[in-house]
């Protein structure tokens, strides 16, 4: 489980992160359980920013 977290953390572009909010004070921090790739959506994300800002 540690290292397909470890690969997504370093392989990754877009990075989805599941965990827990933590503050303290005025520190704030997530501490992350799930970490998950989310590149190959880096494409589709290009796609429907261009399409939302056609106003023709």
């Amino acid at each position: 489980m540690r290292e397909r977290q470890r690969a997504a953390l370093l392989q990754s572009r877009l990075l989805a992160v599941q965990g827990r909010w933590q503050r303290k004070g005025d520190v704030c921090n997530v501490v992350a359980a799930r970490l998950v790739n989310l590149t190959p959506l880096l494409g589709q994300l290009a796609e429907a920013t261009n399409k939302s800002r056609d106003f023709h």
